[in-house]
């Protein structure tokens, strides 16, 4: 199974994916932390670097997928052609895709999130909230999305909500 968990920056994707990885026992593969070490290792700032973040990732992904473990990504994923990354490697591996969009409309709420939030990235510079905005402004609308959640809710109770949804029998 590949749990995608995408949505703006300030969301809540890392810790919710952290947190459903530690409770399946599922390998997490972050974006953010790849490209981090990317950039250290000299890669410039660019559109081909984030790229190469999301193909990296997309490479470790099928690899635990092929030896049977539950993969959690997070990313931001907000157009197509980063969102059929995912669709590549699940299909490649033979197993069920779960896309879970955060989302948080409540913009004061989002705001203190991303501007209070600590990580621990040396290269990948914080978004601004205007940079957060334009972002909004240009995501490409899902086709797919299967789950769609309020991340107002704390990290724990969506946590808990994809979990339920990944131990679920399969609907016949």
């Amino acid at each position: 199974m590949l749990v995608v968990i995408s949505g703006l920056p300030g969301t809540g994707k890392t810790a919710v994916a952290a947190e459903v990885a530690r409770n399946t026992e599922a390998v997490h593969l972050s974006i953010d932390t790849v490209e981090d070490a990317l950039l250290g290792a000299g890669f410039p700032r660019s559109w081909t670097t984030g790229v190469a973040a999301y193909e990296a990732v997309r490479a470790a992904t099928e690899q635990n997928l092929a030896l049977g473990r539950i993969v959690v990504v997070d990313a931001v994923n907000d157009s197509e052609p980063a969102r059929d990354t995912w669709r590549r490697a699940s299909g490649s591996a033979g197993v069920p895709l779960m896309f879970v969009l955060l989302v948080l409309d409540d913009e004061v709420e989002h705001r203190r999130r991303l501007e209070g939030r600590r990580r621990n990235l040396t290269n990948v510079l914080e978004p601004t909230w205007d940079d957060v905005r334009t972002r909004r402004a240009s995501f490409e609308p899902w086709g797919d999305v299967h789950l769609r959640m309020d991340a107002r809710a704390s990290m724990q109770q969506v946590a808990n909500v994809i979990v339920s949804r990944l131990s679920a029998p399969p609907a016949i």
